[in-house]
């Protein structure tokens, strides 16, 4: 198999290509300057850009690209760069992918959990209906902005992602050293759920969505088991064997954070992976357990 990658240097783009290569499959790296070999191909989503000529012979396509939700501050000019970073790049991609002679069979396109806003106890299959708020409205635009490959006879997912567990990068390994002080602190009430899933198992499961051609649309990658933050702050804790008493109050959250407490860190959102379950998907990490074993 043949995977172009775009995001192929970040957390997750980094690992899928990692593990795809080590399997034996070619990987092609989208990259924002001109390619320096053929395992590499030039994009630049911000004027509409794609050098399709590097995607010939690819069996799939990955679009991971996209501005870190956070933590940050969503100021009017954040909010224009996870919008710009996204949406536009991805109906930039799509439309290249569709004006192919012989494109690649297969898109997987990054999504977010947060298309469903606030859950509640509720927990989230990938039917459940879209939630209010900037980020569930920015995550719909961006599955829509897929449509010119769909209309094109590609086959596309749309890999909506939770938080993704890793010992480096991502949230976890933002706080990790925190929590190795003993300064790791729960957020709010702590009674909010979070989605979770490990990187393992984030890899694993785009491959298996890779595999699975006949999987379309939505697609919730997250384990079986989502916690509250109060249950993943203790666990976070137990596993770097450091106490974790703290809290950060839901205000002191608002003040330094904006939109970012309100729709990221302190919303609850229980989505559960029924389509992957569904379709045999097994989990390498399903426990946070087990999961945090591997990156404390």
């Amino acid at each position: 198999m043949r995977v172009a990658i775009t995001g192929a240097s970040g957390l997750i783009g980094s690992a899928l290509a990692r593990s795809l290569a080590e399997d034996g499959h070619g990987v092609v790296r989208m990259v924002r300057r001109p390619a320096r070999g053929p395992d590499e191909a030039e994009w630049r989503p911000e004027v509409g850009y794609v050098d399709t000529g590097g995607l010939v012979g690819a069996d799939a396509v990955v679009h991971l690209a996209g501005q870190p939700i956070g933590p940050a501050r969503w100021t009017r000019g954040y909010r224009r760069k996870l919008w710009e970073s996204r949406v536009p790049a991805t109906r930039a991609l799509a439309t290249a992918l569709a004006g192919m002679d012989d494109p690649p069979p297969r898109l997987v396109s990054g999504s977010a959990v947060g298309f469903y806003g606030e859950t509640g106890a509720r927990t989230a299959t990938e039917d459940a209906p879209r939630g209010r708020g900037f980020l569930a409205e920015l995550v719909a635009a961006w599955e829509d902005a897929a449509a010119p490959a769909e209309e094109a006879g590609i086959s596309v997912a749309h890999a909506r992602t939770g938080i993704v567990l890793a010992r480096s990068g991502g949230l976890l390994g933002t706080v990790l050293p925190m929590f190795r002080l003993g300064l790791g602190a729960r957020l709010g009430s702590g009674r909010q759920y979070i989605s979770w899933i490990a990187l393992a198992d984030e890899v694993g499961a785009l491959r298996f969505l890779l595999e699975r051609p006949d999987i379309t649309g939505p697609v919730n990658l997250v384990a079986p088991e989502p916690v509250t933050n109060a249950e993943y702050t203790r666990q976070v804790a137990r596993a770097v064997r450091r106490p974790a008493v703290l809290a950060v109050p839901g205000f002191a959250m608002r003040a330094a954070l904006g939109g970012f407490a309100d729709e990221a860190a302190l919303i609850s959102q229980r989505a559960v992976p029924e389509r992957l379950r569904g379709a045999g998907y097994s989990f390498h990490r399903p426990e946070l357990a087990g999961a945090l074993s591997d990156i404390a």
